[in-house]
Parts: structure tokens; C-alpha cells; sequence
């Protein structure tokens, strides 16, 4: 049976619409193999930003073939400054500094999805999280009615019966406050609907399960979970739980009182902070030989999607199969 990144992979393949990824680090050799896969699999149109020349040298002493990829110079295809001057109505600022920002390999390729000449950016494997993020929201900008930007991960778990989970926020906000959380979850919800086709089961994580525990960082999860519920009474979100009675169905039949539509069955995990998210994904990736597809940003104007600097060349291939699919599903 396919799993469900080759179930996606299958669609983008037979979809007449094809998304122009671009990647702004051309350097990486991860990133060549994967463009030049992706390329030849027809999963999308990857765009590397960088010189020809340089590109073709390095692709050649890897055996990578990227001459069927467009490879776009800053310095010489002309965009650039074309970018300056839209760039500058829209901030109002100087044509040098204009030109000094974007002229940087991650903010023209951000540029290019701002203009409209790529549909969607993917960068992080040699960009830090905080680089691609500025970035995006400096130069793409926020959705309308966005407060926070967040990310998700769609892990991929070989040990795990169901296969596949949500991880979210792993990569961007250190310390959500209630409210912020609370719209991490919703955000990542509508996302996963769209995106995956499934219905959403998220549980708000704690180290206490309906009570178990007292502190004030358990309280932040419990009104987190009450805001998100206010706000979306048609989600099925339920908290604060610990990991275990989130996904384990005997232990939540012993741990909670009463009926929940989420505990023993949460397909999205929403981690209380950036410690807890982070620590959590790269450990069920590595000790379970899993594979973690994202960081995928949520909240932006435009498609975009953060790799984590240790992914492989398959955690960027999935990562293009569904930012792809973010584009052809107009996500």
C-alpha cells in the first residue's frame, strides 16, 4: 500500500499544473540531488539561484545532471533589479538598501515568490530557522488576519501503527503565550485538513492529563486549549494531555474520565514550547529512523518551507512533495 508522501507524490506526477519551487541554496549538495530528483520525477519546477557555472561544476563532480533545471544569477538575469524597484514602492525605503538586502541569495529567492515568478521557497539546510523566517515574513509578509507564523512537521514513524503524525509548533515560537498557542493549533488544524484530507484530532500537550499535575505551565495549556475551542468550536481539539493519553488509546482510557474525541486518537500533537517540540521530533526521527517533512512555515502570504540543517536528501524531497502540493491545492 503507498504511503501517504508517495500517495501525494502520485498526484503532483499526474497534475498538469506544476509548482516553481525555488532554492536559494544551490551550494549544498543535499539540495542539487533533490532538485535534480524532483526535477527528473516531475514532482515540480525547481529553480536554483546561484552562478551556471558554478552550479554545473559542483553538480559535475557529484554526477548530478542539473542542466534541465533553470538556474537563475541575481547578477546577471536582470530581476534583481526589478525586485529593487517594487521592493521600494511597497517599504518605501532607499534603492541601496533595497539592493544590499536583496541581492542576498534567501531574500531574492523570497523576492521571486513575492512577485510571483516562483510559486514557493524552500531554504534551511544551510540557512539557520531564523534567517529563512526573516526573510519570509520581511520580504513574502504574513497572511491576512495572521498574528503568528508557525510551523508543523508531518513525521513519518515506521514504528508508530498509524504511520504518520503531526508535530507542531518544533521550529519557530520559543514560548507561546496561551493565545498564541492556541492559534498554533488552529492554524495547523486548517492546514492538515486542506493539505492531508484528514480530520483534524489535536491534542494541546502537557506533562499533566485533565489535571494530574498543578503549575502554571499546565495552566498555560489549559487555556490555550479553552481559547482554541472558543475560537473554533467545529475543531476537535482537546487538552491539556500528556503524550501518551494523546496517542495511546489503553492509556487514555485509563488516564481520562469521561469521553473525549481526541485523547487515544490525536493525529496533531500541538508541544507547549520550542524546547518540548524541538527535542521531541529530532529524537521520534533519529531513534525510530523516521523521517520529519519540514519544518512547513504556515501564516505566510506564499508557500514556504524550512528544512532542518541535518535533512536528508529524502526529508527534502518529501518536503518539495508537500510545499508542491501546497501550491497545486492553492493552500
Amino acid at each position: 500500500m503507498p504511503s501517504l508522501l508517495e500517495k501525494l507524490k502520485e498526484e503532483l506526477v499526474k497534475s498538469e499544473k506544476k509548482a516553481n519551487v525555488v532554492l536559494p541554496e544551490s551550494s549544498d549538495e543535499r539540495i542539487l540531488k533533490a532538485a535534480a530528483l524532483a526535477s527528473k520525477e516531475n514532482i515540480c519546477k525547481a529553480i536554483l539561484i546561484g552562478s551556471s557555472e558554478d552550479i554545473e561544476d559542483k553538480a559535475k563532480g557529484l554526477g548530478i545532471n542539473v542542466r534541465p533545471l533553470q538556474v537563475i544569477d541575481p547578477q546577471t538575469c536582470g530581476l534583481l533589479e526589478k525586485y529593487v524597484i517594487k521592493y521600494c514602492e511597497a517599504r518605501r525605503i532607499s534603492e541601496r538598501v533595497a539592493y544590499r538586502l536583496l541581492k542576498k541569495p534567501i531574500n531574492f529567492a523570497a523576492a521571486m515568490v513575492r512577485f510571483g515568478d516562483a510559486d514557493a521557497m524552500v531554504a534551511g539546510a544551510i540557512y539557520d530557522t531564523q534567517e529563512v523566517i526573516m526573510s519570509s515574513e520581511l520580504i513574502i509578509g504574513l497572511k491576512e488576519g495572521v498574528s503568528v507564523p508557525s510551523t508543523f512537521f508531518i513525521m513519518d514513524i515506521p514504528t508508530y501503527e498509524k504511520r504518520f503524525l503531526v508535530f507542531a509548533d518544533c521550529a519557530l515560537n520559543p514560548n507561546p503565550s496561551p493565545s498564541e498557542l492556541a492559534d498554533i493549533a488552529i492554524s495547523t488544524a486548517d492546514s492538515i485538513k486542506t493539505l492531508l484530507g484528514w480530520t483534524p484530532k489535536v491534542a494541546m500537550l502537557s506533562f499533566s492529563t485533565k489535571g494530574s499535575a498543578t503549575h502554571p505551565l499546565v495552566e498555560k495549556v489549559i487555556k490555550a486549549t479553552e481559547i482554541a475551542k472558543r475560537k473554533r468550536p467545529d475543531l476537535l481539539i482537546d487538552g491539556e494531555l500528556q503524550a501518551d493519553a494523546a496517542i495511546v488509546p489503553e492509556v487514555a482510557k485509563r488516564k481520562i474520565k469521561g469521553e473525549s474525541q481526541v485523547a487515544g486518537d490525536a493525529n496533531i500533537l500541538i508541544f507547549p514550547d520550542l524546547n518540548a517540540g524541538n527535542i521531541s521530533y529530532k529524537l521520534v526521527q533519529w531513534l525510530t529512523r523516521g523521517k520529519a517533512y519540514g519544518p512547513i512555515l504556515q501564516g505566510f502570504a506564499r508557500p514556504v518551507s524550512d528544512l532542518s540543517r541535518g535533512a536528508t536528501v529524502d526529508d527534502i524531497i518529501g518536503t518539495l512533495i508537500i510545499i508542491s502540493t501546497m501550491v497545486v491545492r492553492g493552500i
